[in-house]
């Protein structure tokens, strides 16, 4: 049975549209509203349907009460809106002129697909989707996760749920950034659902529990598979290596009639959370809370074999026992430690530099690895390439950066440790995706010196120096404006670049409360302005920036209020 539901999508001048949206059993219907009006009085209203068919577009036409000031505001938007759809693109959907702007993505929710394999809440996401696309987002970021799509057996592929997802973002217009997410979720700040590593993995690891990066005190964290035995056939006979070409081959040949249109960048997951970089500070179980310093995670024994076989190399075979054994708990700060200290450190001795040297480069040769063969298998097929960077930001302002050092970053007020991972993705061609770009360094707690501004502005120097484009995230969801215009100025950067995309955190039903969309929109709109509007005066921009919100609010956002899924 059909049902027809009449929303209000906003006043125009004191005039108001009245549109009618349909949804059956037998289709979706997501209306979006194009106003196109032909003469004074009339509006063109179009329907697009999505369908296992298609996608299909109706047009019909509504009276209202319009002025000619509202008939000349709209052709003017509609005008720009097809001026900015034309623009030539590159392969990865993003504008060829480099100071065109910064296109906006936005993160699904954790759980789009479910164990299942069957999307999650596929009514509620359309609209979501349709709503996003109105509101000038360029695209979404999709995490395809290991322990889903290959859960049950090696090499038994089921894509089910992310063909659905994918399809429809397509058919909305929407660009897809997919991400190989090869860690579990659950654990890490953010994560609101749990899922593991596939479970034929979970069985080697609790096999062969060396499998599992490793603290000094024994504590196995089974968030993803420890870098030190990436080219052992550990899993069934398959290398982790072998395993994650394996899987990027299969979506490759499965989403090749997508690549290239909708998918248009693969972001490859190299650690916990996506992140190149060691579980150096897990919050399961209360192990480490912020701002604790971490700890260094190469105790298992494929770690610990490395080690050793670097230390007999530098004729310093007792360097390769252990790491360092005074650089405290998961909870300390720097000046409660030995080696993290700013005065006499152990971080600045001759064995702290060679255990750093070890530990930062053992990060770098798995991420070598991993970025060889996804450049491999993709760079063929008009997809872009991405890779994550955690911004560690607490204890920056230290002499020795205990964070970064625990999690694999040597970089230290002596030592840049962003260049060689900037040269690395260069060497690849791979953008630089990098957090925290909404923070500012006076809303951190000052007690734990942090610094995320001072750290995005070393990344975008280290990116620079490289010769490889920065792409940003939110690190934490926010939705007020004072964020908003710190992420702005974190994507111009003021360094004679603009970031080359954001990556907006997340889509959730508190982004689709009125003052947060109307807040979000506008944001899009000034990121899409880039440098070109930054001369421009800021209540022009803000002018501008409503009218768009106007404009583009959806039918759809009072039932994606109602109905979109918790992330």
């Amino acid at each position: 049975m059909a049902l027809n539901v009449a929303h209000r999508t906003g006043t125009l001048h004191g005039s108001q549209l009245i549109v009618e949206t349909v949804a059956s059993a037998a289709y979706e219907t997501i209306t979006s509203v194009f106003l196109k009006p032909p003469n004074q009085g009339t509006i063109n209203c179009r329907d697009r349907r999505i369908d296992g068919g298609g996608s299909r577009t109706i047009t019909r036409q509504a009276h209202v009460e319009t002025s000619p000031a509202v008939v000349a505001e709209v052709e003017a938007e509609e005008s720009m809106v097809h001026q900015e759809g034309g623009r030539s693109s590159n392969k990865d959907g993003r504008k060829n002129n480099h100071h065109n702007g910064v296109p906006v993505f936005v993160m699904m929710p954790l759980d789009s697909v479910t164990p299942s394999n069957a999307m999650n809440r596929k009514k509620a996401m359309g609209m979501s989707l349709q709503a996003l696309k109105s509101a000038g987002v360029e695209g979404i970021m999709v995490d395809v996760w290991w322990g889903l799509v290959e859960g049950d057996a090696p090499r038994i592929y089921n894509w089910g749920g992310y063909s659905e997802l994918m399809e429809m973002a397509g058919g909305i217009g929407l660009k897809v950034q997919a991400v190989m997410s090869f860690h579990q979720c659950g654990g890490n700040v953010g994560d609101s659902c749990n899922i593991s590593l596939p479970k034929w993995v979970v069985e080697e690891m609790n096999n062969d529990q060396d499998l599992a990066y490793t603290d000094q005190w024994g504590r196995r964290n089974f968030e993803y598979l420890s870098l030190g035995s990436d080219t052992l056939p550990v899993l069934k006979g398959r290398s982790p290596l072998q395993c994650y070409t394996e899987f990027m081959v299969a979506f490759r040949d499965n989403f090749q009639h997508l690549i290239g249109d909708t998918i248009v960048e693969i972001q490859v997951g190299m650690g916990p959370a996506g992140e190149l970089r060691y579980p150096s500070y897990p919050e399961q179980d209360g192990t480490w809370k912020f701002p604790g310093i971490g700890a260094f995670q190469c105790y298992d024994k494929y770690m610990l074999n490395s080690l050793k076989a670097a230390a007999e190399a530098a004729e310093k075979s007792t360097w390769g026992n252990s790491g360092p054994t005074d650089a405290g708990q998961y909870n300390n700060w720097p000046e409660d430690t030995q080696f993290f200290r700013k005065e006499n450190g152990g971080w600045n001795t001759p064995y702290g530099e060679f255990f750093l040297n070890w530990y930062s480069q053992m990060l770098l040769d798995h991420g070598e690895r991993i970025l060889s063969s996804t450049t491999s298998i993709f760079n063929s097929v008009g997809a872009k390439i991405s890779a994550k960077v955690a911004g560690i930001h607490w204890h920056y302002d230290t002499q020795s950066h205990a964070p970064e050092l625990t999690a694999g970053y040597y970089n230290t007020r002596t030592h840049d440790g962003y260049l060689p991972i900037a040269r690395m993705f260069a060497r690849h061609n791979v953008v630089f995706n990098f957090t925290c770009i909404e923070m500012r360094d006076h809303e951190q707690p000052s007690e734990a010196l942090c610094a995320p501004e001072k750290l995005v502005r070393q990344v975008a120097l280290a990116t620079k120096g490289a010769k490889v484009a920065l792409a940003g995230e939110n690190a934490l969801p926010r939705y007020d404006e004072y964020a908003h215009e710190q992420i702005l100025q974190s994507s111009l950067l003021n360094i004679g670049e603009e970031m080359c995309a954001f990556t907006y955190l997340r889509m959730n039903p508190t982004l689709f409360e009125t003052e947060n969309w109307r807040r979000f929109a506008g944001l899009v709109k000034k990121m899409k302005e880039g440098k070109s509007g930054v001369d421009r005066c800021k209540e022009q921009m803000e002018r501008e920036a409503e009218h768009f919100v106007h404009i583009s609010e959806p039918l759809v956002l009072q039932e994606a209020v109602a109905t979109a899924c918790v992330p």
